[in-house]
């Protein structure tokens, strides 16, 4: 027990673990509560196990090195996201004196108590696996990464007129005492903490020299003779050996490294009047948000610790000693060094949809290919840019096109979708932007688009106060004989070239009238005034995703009872919300096969007799982010697919605006069966959730062969490109799912 008189979280979370084996118990007996916090997983603890996922990658030597380096920088920044939003709201929580204890049956404290545990355990891991391991194979590859300590005298001198030429220009040495008081730290900026001595007087003063990486390179390059490779020196350290410069006459007594990360969640009232300006007024509040921990170096003395901790206002569980480098997401640099092609994955390019690709020498006629029949697209393997991209420039161009409307959530500073719709009004066409401005991370950005779209005479609306606008969609509005027909994409992720070609995500292009209509009914609900009561065909939270995922989780338990063979397959990010878990749970007593793919964070414990035993869980972590979310149910012959732009959680399905769409095309219902069947039989990149919270990575068992789902996707699209004519690259899709076993 804790001196408070609470139970240790350790044992509170094994204690959870135990009481889901006496829910199952009463289950045999038909009295099963499916609320019981035994049977939800802790959403924050499962968001670690997804981010210890991709450390076990960075420690993968079957991986390409510079690939595993990279594993490391996602490892740290997925890292500081979360303490910046999820551990943040945590403290918020207990500041509030919310002790009330989420589905889990865990309070916020013990919460993060676990959380601390566990993070500096997989610290302990990112230490080794790049200190230990990645730094020593790097150097055997001509990337060497050394400390000012390793340099020879002529290298120091080499270090230092480097240092005073473009170093010492940029710092800021900061003491603290009487009149000078302890400067304001950033978020996530690395600095040094000093103790300085003069040593006429014999006092001893608190310094901070912040470690300028948003403006140099976090790793200074140090030129060697041929055929030497250049030295990379961590540019802290060599601040460190230049603090004499900083402080002439002083005496250094001690120094090490630490890093602040700060409460960065946004929160605008419903109610401001101005939206644009209430969110570019929390942008900037955002720099002072409440500390949430502080990284320091494990060799850090006492006493320059203690004033530190002092100086900074915070608590000892707040303080998380590193044994190595500090914010290993600089290992960015060393990743996107040029040249080491042997240490990469080959890069994987996106093919022109064959449906797309009719004639060598002319550009995609998208709105041609959508008049003859629903598409869809699957990015990356599908280029974005011959398919999405293509779709609004010829919309722009079309003198036929009336009106183009597209929603905004998170977009590159170089997408040529943004500018299109700028493009669009100056050709008379009426252009309506949907900018979401909290899009968490991505504000500043969008905020710059909405003011360069408003200025241009783009219709641009920020959606509905209380609700943040998640659905990805462009209507194109055209006018064909004597009325118009609407052309529609719909996607499970952002309009963001960049991230199109790192992100797995669907697109499905329709010119269905009942959709179009539904898609118009959406916008003209976010950008007037009043509340469709029905839609057609799609799913929209906040008012009907939810309800209607549930019917059709109801719908396939009836059809199982009534003896038609049933199944519920999905794919998401995340599986948080309790009323789905509990309908997943009810078809599972039911004797529904119900198979998940979740990427990332999922509360529902699988594998429980007599409430989810015939529930499996598998995440697929690999090269590249798994983001779409796919629905899928199977009664007697008929399936229902719907795509969709929100995982199953509370914040999608009750505070967000989301899009899910039926995928009806029996063709294209196969695309999607085929991969969902891929991803269950991945044994590469593949780990499955057990019943005690613990994931399992998988592998061939003897004799079986080695699954990829994403080398394998690689693979058959561009065997598609390959195809000499469209119509049989068009079927190479349908020809292998139905040479899969246990198809849906």
């Amino acid at each position: 027990m804790h001196g408070n008189g609470r139970q240790d979280p350790d044992q509170r979370l094994a204690g959870l673990a135990t009481a889901a084996t006496a829910v199952s118990a009463r289950a045999t007996d038909g009295e099963a509560d499916l609320q019981d916090p035994s049977l939800y997983l802790n959403r924050e603890l499962s968001w670690l196990d997804f981010n210890e996922r991709v450390l076990q990658l960075a420690e993968d030597e079957q991986l390409p090195l510079l690939e595993r380096v990279k594993f490391c920088a996602i490892y740290t920044t997925n890292l500081d996201e979360f303490y910046m939003v999820r551990v943040a709201g945590l403290h918020d929580q207990i500041d509030a004196g919310v002790e009330r204890p989420g589905q889990d049956g865990l309070a916020p404290a013990e919460t993060i108590a676990l959380i601390r545990e566990r993070t500096l355990g997989l610290g302990e891991r990112l230490t080794e696996c790049f200190e230990r391991h990645q730094r020593p194979a790097l150097a055997d590859h001509d990337i060497r990464l050394a400390g000012v300590s390793e340099l020879d005298d002529e290298q120091r001198a080499q270090l230092s007129a480097h240092f005073q030429r473009t170093i010492f220009p940029a710092l800021t040495p900061l003491a603290v005492a009487p009149g000078r008081p302890f400067p304001y730290i950033s978020n996530l900026s690395l600095s040094l903490a000093v103790h300085v001595r003069d040593p006429a007087s014999g006092q001893t003063v608190f310094a901070r020299v912040k470690v300028p990486t948003e403006i140099l390179p976090r790793f200074v390059t140090l030129k060697q003779p041929a055929p030497a490779p250049p030295l990379l020196i961590p540019l802290e350290d060599v601040i460190a050996h230049h603090l004499d410069a900083l402080f002439p006459g002083m005496e250094i007594i001690d120094h090490d490294v630490f890093r602040v990360t700060r409460d960065a969640d946004l929160e605008v009232s419903d109610d401001a009047a101005d939206l644009l300006q209430a969110v570019e007024d929390e942008l900037r509040r955002r720099r002072f948000g409440e500390i949430v921990r502080v990284e320091v170096g494990a060799g850090c003395s006492a006493p320059l610790l203690e004033e530190l901790t002092g100086l900074l206002g915070v608590r000892d569980d707040e303080v998380y000693p590193v044994a190595g480098m500090l914010d290993m997401g600089a290992l960015w640099q060393l990743v996107r060094l040029p040249g080491h092609s042997e240490l990469r994955e080959a890069p994987l390019s996106g093919i022109t949809h064959p449906r797309l690709a009719r004639h060598e020498d002319e550009r995609p006629d998208v709105l041609a290919a959508m008049r003859e029949g629903d598409l869809l697209v699957h990015h990356p393997y599908i280029s974005f840019a011959t398919s999405v991209e293509r779709f609004v420039e010829q919309a722009v161009a079309d003198p036929n096109v009336l009106a183009i409307k597209q929603t905004v959530y998170r977009t590159s500073d170089d997408s040529p979708l943004v500018p299109a719709l700028i493009d669009a009004t100056e050709r008379g066409k009426q252009a309506v932007a949907l900018v979401e401005l909290k899009a968490r991370f991505d504000e500043g950005m969008n905020i710059h688009w909405a003011k360069a779209l408003e200025e241009a005479g783009v219709h641009v609306v920020y959606g509905q106060p209380a609700l943040k606008t998640h659905a990805k969609c462009v209507l194109v509005v055209r006018r064909e004989g004597d009325g118009v027909r609407h052309y529609v994409h719909i996607g499970t992720g952002n309009y963001h070239s960049a991230t199109a070609r790192l992100y797995t995500d669907y697109g499905l292009f329709t010119t269905d009238e009942q959709i179009g209509a539904d898609v118009a009914d959406m916008f003209n609900y976010l950008t007037g005034y009043g509340r469709p009561l029905h839609y057609r065909k799609v799913l929209m939270a906040p008012n009907q995703l939810r309800e209607g995922v549930l019917d059709q989780i109801e719908r396939t338990v009836a059809a199982h009872e009534a003896g038609s063979p049933a199944r519920i397959a999905m794919k998401m990010n995340a599986l948080v919300d309790g009323r789905c878990i509990r309908a997943l749970y009810a078809a599972s007593q039911a004797g529904v096969s119900v198979d998940l793919n979740v990427r990332g964070i999922c509360c529902l414990r699988p594998g429980v007799p007599g409430i989810s035993e015939n529930i499996r869980v598998v995440s697929i972590v690999g090269r590249l982010l798994e983001h779409s979310r796919v629905f899928a149910f199977q009664r007697g012959d008929e399936y229902a697919i719907f795509i969709g732009s929100a995982d199953l959680m509370p914040r999608n399905l009750d505070h967000r605006v989301e899009l899910a769409v039926p995928i009806e095309s029996e063709e294209l219902q196969a695309e999607l069966l085929d991969v969902l069947e891929r991803a269950l039989a991945d044994n590469q990149n593949s780990w499955e959730l057990n019943g005690d919270g613990s994931w399992t990575r998988r592998a061939p068992a003897p004799g079986e062969e080695p699954r990829s789902l994403q080398r394998e996707l690689a693979e058959l699209y561009a065997s598609r490109a390959a195809e000499p004519q469209a119509e049989n690259a068009a079927n190479a899709i349908g020809e292998a799912t139905r040479a899969l076993p246990g198809r849906l």
